[in-house]
């Protein structure tokens, strides 16, 4: 069974407050599961937004003019 993270530990693994992931709830940008009235976010589910929304660096090399 895999684990489920509350709103506030999936803040804490972002580094964010705790509006940040409600609000990708209330959009539905993320996987989440709902227990009775209490949601949570599958950890599975949050390694896979951190990876998708992971930004590459682009490495450039500049040459001097001659």
């Amino acid at each position: 069974m895999e684990r489920l993270l509350t709103v506030q530990q999936a803040a804490e693994a972002l580094g964010t407050g705790v509006r940040f992931p409600r609000r990708l709830i209330e959009e539905r940008r993320i996987t989440f599961v709902k227990v009775g009235r209490h949601v949570r976010i599958p950890e599975t589910a949050l390694a896979s937004f951190i990876t998708e929304h992971t930004v590459e660096p682009i490495v450039t090399t500049y040459r001097r003019a001659a």
